[in-house]
């Protein structure tokens, strides 16, 4: 006979507006399950009370330091015995998905069953670190679970202090605007990394993620401590034929408003065809008899607004590679964090290629596990050493394209400057 339901008016208004709601899936697992009755309950005292009742402890699989999120429940009566002692522990295992997430209908349908067997059947695609969620466990089903999910060829993903599960965009395997193989850089960095991954031994969480081109459909400027995001080196590639096909549905109108108007850095302008410049670093496109497109590459900031407007007819460039940044962060000590260029561009095209990116990504987490202090991030032992002593450490030369934010102050001073020039001289004749 199933558990009789706990009142839930809290909950229940959660289902009365009109889109749908986790409170309902949560009822109709409860059907079944004493589980989910009484985690129903908790969910309740939780919202009745405005208090949180979970408490971490030590939870984990044989051969991992890491991957599973405890949780303990706190509500107890007067006799320490647990209100709810069905949902006493809700576990969560985290588990990395492919590269480009994909799955077919078969891999989807043994995850059900395994956590509808385990656990409490609620399973997030996927969390924001990148885990698929297996979420509600009991400390005794824990190691069941993850046979079985290992047993399909999943590997448990990042929990604790360090390096996290990682995550790429469906890339070139759908999306003609990648820019390198992801899931084969993904793949190479994770499997040179599994140590740190499953074993912490970090001052806190290390994450990688890979998105294919600027897009950056992984959030990986904001979220990771290296991203790797596509990019090119040579002009933005046009197709006069869609360019034309495009034009004759939008018009003029909407080829200044959404596409010229937006471009960052006024890279582009709608001429008379006669009048369209010629250079090196000029793309240029007719979109009809009169008018044509003429793009300024060298101005060009990669920001992608008009190739993702008039797809097909402006396309990434040929000389493909990406750039990598590292320190982005959400919030912890010193406020949000997006990553600091580090490589301008980083060539991705042979195996030797994918190699060195493993070696860099290793040599990043090394001077991290070195230099920062515990539960510090990435970005913020860079903000406290300086980029400078960072890139030393690399053996990574300094750039112009590092700055992380432009100048405000249009006037720069001179004077010095005769007197540094004399020096480097006196230097140079000296030696």
């Amino acid at each position: 006979m199933a558990k009789k339901f706990h009142p839930t008016p809290n909950l229940d208004q959660l289902e009365s507006g009109p889109w749908p709601s986790f409170v309902t899936g949560l009822k109709r697992l409860a059907k079944d399950k004493d589980y989910v009755v009484d985690l129903l309950g908790h969910l309740e005292h939780s919202y009745k009370t405005r208090k949180g009742y979970w408490k971490g402890g030590t939870v984990g699989v044989i051969g991992y330091g890491g991957g599973v999120i405890p949780r303990f429940s706190e509500i107890k009566n007067e006799k320490n015995e647990p209100v709810f002692p069905d949902a006493a522990e809700l576990h969560t295992l985290r588990i990395m998905p492919p590269g480009g997430m994909h799955y077919d209908t078969k891999t989807l349908r043994q995850f059900c069953d395994i956590w509808e067997k385990h656990g409490t059947g609620l399973i997030a695609f996927h969390g924001q670190s990148g885990d698929i969620m297996f979420q509600g466990c009991t400390s005794e089903n824990v190691q069941k679970a993850f046979d079985e999910i290992n047993e399909m060829g999943f590997d448990m993903g990042g929990a604790g202090p360090s390096v996290r599960t990682s995550m790429s965009c469906v890339g070139a395997a759908r999306c003609e605007q990648s820019c390198y193989d992801e899931a084969r850089a993904l793949r190479s960095v994770v499997n040179s990394t599994l140590d740190d991954l499953h074993r912490p031994a970090l001052p806190y969480k290390f994450k990688f993620k890979f998105s294919g081109c600027p897009n950056d459909c992984m959030n990986s400027i904001q979220r990771s401590d290296m991203a790797i995001i596509g990019t090119w080196r040579d002009n933005i590639r046009t197709d006069e034929a869609l360019a034309r096909k495009w034009f004759a549905k939008h018009g003029v109108t909407e080829l200044v408003n959404d596409v010229i108007a937006r471009c960052p850095t006024k890279a582009i302008q709608l001429k008379d065809k006669a009048k369209v410049g010629k250079g090196a670093s000029i793309s240029s496109v007719a979109v009809s008899d009169s008018q044509a497109l003429e793009i300024e590459n060298k101005d060009c900031v990669r920001c992608m607004h008009c190739i993702n407007v008039m797809t097909g007819a402006l396309a990434t460039g040929t000389d493909k590679g990406a750039t990598i940044l590292v320190g982005g962060k959400r919030t912890l000590k010193i406020g949000d964090l997006m990553g600091t260029v580090v490589v301008p561009f980083f060539r991705l095209k042979t195996d030797e290629d994918y190699d060195k990116l493993v070696e860099l990504g290793k040599s990043i987490i090394d001077f991290f596990a070195e230099n920062a202090l515990e539960h510090e991030r990435t970005g913020e032992m860079i903000e406290r050493i300086g980029l400078v002593n960072f890139l030393e450490g690399l053996d990574l030369d300094v750039d112009p394209a590092m700055v992380s934010a432009p100048r405000t102050n249009p006037y720069v001073r001179m004077d010095g400057w005769d007197e540094e020039v004399a020096k480097i001289n006196a230097k140079k004749a000296a030696a």
